[in-house]
């Protein structure tokens, strides 16, 4: 295994990476629309497999009848489902949606907790989704990681994990807290249009040259000669 980046030069090239991909994507941060903490929170819920785009798609109709905790709290489950069914898996969704506004109602007067800690204790709500919430509506640090976090990250050589919660821990060592949310949105967009799962287009990328490109795979092949064919006759 490869001896490990020294930390001030591993920092270093973290900032490259940051001020680059700041440039690219100055205004990266999710594309969900929503006009309070809870509507946020929901709407992340639902994003859980399934396009942004799509989720934008429900929620208005969602909000109109259910706008704050309390309404949710106390909604007909069936209705939720009819109303988020093209979200997919609509059932655990609205059981988490539910679920996760009786406990803001219980707990929090009914208003989105702020700190990490209570929002993970929410049902549907992971590292992710809290995450989003800290950094998009509180202003709070928070580093999100989604399946193209986990690849960046890697192919970065910022992290050796694929666990979250150390990715997170792993890059909040090497960038100043208020990068941390903005960072990791960006990673988000440059996942999506550049440095892809199959046939990442490095050629094309701007931090190209602070990437060590850990277990991208080239796709070059070498032609395979064929054998030469001989002829019976001769």
């Amino acid at each position: 295994m490869a001896a490990r980046e020294p930390i001030a030069a591993l920092k270093n090239r973290a900032a490259r990476v940051s001020a680059a991909l700041a440039k690219l994507y100055p205004n990266a941060r999710i594309s969900l629309d929503f006009a309070t903490p809870w509507q946020c929170l929901a709407a992340t819920i639902l994003s859980a497999q399934c396009t942004d785009e799509r989720v934008n798609q429900v929620t208005p109709a969602l909000f109109r009848e259910y706008p704050d905790a309390r309404a949710m709290a106390n909604a007909d489950p069936e209705r939720i489902q009819k109303l988020i069914v093209t979200t997919g898996f609509f059932r655990q969704k609205t059981r988490s949606l539910i679920a996760s506004a009786r406990a803001i109602v219980e707990r929090h007067g009914g208003e989105a907790p702020s700190e990490l800690e209570d929002l993970v204790k929410l049902q549907g709500v992971g590292r992710k989704t809290a995450n989003v919430i800290l950094g998009h509506v509180y202003g709070k640090p928070g580093f999100v990681v989604d399946t193209h976090v986990r690849r960046l990250t890697k192919r970065l050589g910022f992290t050796r994990s694929t666990e979250p919660f150390e990715i997170e821990r792993d890059l909040q060592a090497i960038l100043p807290p208020r990068d941390w949310t903005p960072f990791s949105m960006r990673l988000i967009l440059h996942g999506r249009q550049v440095c892809h799962a199959r046939g990442p287009r490095c050629d094309e990328c701007v931090v190209a040259g602070d990437c060590p490109k850990i277990g991208v795979v080239n796709k070059a092949r070498v032609a395979k000669k064929r054998p030469r064919r001989i002829d019976a006759a001769q």
